[in-house]
């Protein structure tokens, strides 16, 4: 860390009412140690803003409490603008973890489920907005369908083919498997609510990770990095998080559906949200995207480039879809279950 910078740390930290010892960095994170114990200073963009400390306030005021909590100013702001960056200061966690990595994503969706439940919160949803949704949302995925057919019979008419070109012939059944699973899904949302007039809203984390989740001195859990959090749907922290899980080699989700019941074990989705939540989490959009730039030469790569991303997206959608099938196998035995009950 250069002269400047530990300068201005430690002016920041000075409107704390604090004093800055000795200052170690850990990538946008700064340690503070001081003799009113050891602190955390975060710095972030100013274009985030600190929308987030108002979800955090919320949050608190719900009674959920298991949030690294955000320190003011002297003059009680709870960020401070320097050098064209946004600081705010935190309790230094120690982190310490005890148990393996089930356990600690275990204990991540107990409290995100507990954190959904103490800020749910109901909201008014016309049948036009259900419907204005679900055409636009259809749309779009017909017309993902047709990209996807006219590059299939482009590649198909080739004498000889691209790598590229070969590969996508050779999954397109898959993709276009995926797509029908997800506009039946998103068709039975359609049908299941759209005589409802309310939604359920969270106050979502934005970006729910193992990293964002530390430990006290005492081992109890709590969450951190609220800057992209805000009011939304639950499938909103639960779709980005499997995403960036299963976004590796082929592998057997197995862990990701029983961290998925953990959660709903705590806060189970309603139905409409259920066939929403499916339809999105089996949709091939970041195929689409890999496809449509090849087409379009939108990028210059080089076709094995472009192939190891086509085959990177490939094994997403095949891991996505073991975890998609899980589920759904999960919840038809439930419903038989509850539909058979006692003769």
């Amino acid at each position: 860390m250069d002269q400047s910078t530990l300068s201005e740390i430690r002016k920041v930290v000075m409107q704390y009412g604090i004093k800055a010892n000795y200052i170690e960095e850990y990538g946008k994170n700064y340690r503070v140690f001081t003799n009113d114990g050891n602190f955390a200073l975060k710095k972030i963009s100013p274009l985030v803003g600190t929308d987030f400390v108002r979800n955090v306030q919320l949050l608190y005021h719900r009674g959920y409490n298991r949030i690294v909590p955000i320190y003011p100013t002297t003059d009680g702001r709870y960020a401070v603008l320097s050098n064209h960056y946004l600081y705010y200061l935190m309790p230094w966690l120690p982190n310490e973890e005890k148990e393996d990595r089930n356990e600690k994503h275990q204990k991540m969706f107990r409290e995100l489920a507990r954190l959904h439940t103490l800020s749910v919160k109901d909201i008014s949803i016309s049948s036009e907005q259900r419907k204005e949704h679900y055409e636009q949302t259809l749309a779009q995925w017909e017309r993902e369908l047709e990209f996807f057919e006219e590059f299939l019979e482009r590649s198909e008419k080739k004498i000889y083919m691209s790598p590229f070109e070969l590969m996508f012939c050779t999954i397109y059944q898959d993709i276009s498997q995926a797509l029908d699973f997800s506009k039946k899904q998103i068709e039975k949302w359609y049908e299941g609510s759209k005589e409802l007039e309310k939604g359920r809203t969270v106050v979502v984390h934005g970006k729910i990770s193992t990293e964002h989740f530390i430990y006290d001195d005492r081992g109890y859990g709590y969450f951190t990095n609220f800057e992209n959090s805000k009011v939304s749907s639950p499938i909103h922290d639960i779709l980005p998080f499997l995403a960036r899980t299963l976004n590796t080699y082929p592998k057997r989700g197995d862990d990701c559906v029983e961290w998925l019941y953990t959660y709903l074990g705590h806060f189970p989705f309603r139905e409409d949200e259920k066939s929403l939540f499916l339809s999105y989490l089996a949709h091939p959009g970041q195929l689409h995207q890999v496809v449509e730039e090849y087409f379009f030469k939108k990028t210059k790569q080089t076709e094995i480039k472009y192939v190891k991303r086509l085959q990177r997206q490939y094994w997403l959608l095949k891991n996505t879809e073991y975890v998609v099938m899980r589920i759904n196998e999960i919840e038809q035995q439930k419903s038989s279950s509850n539909n058979s009950g006692p003769s």
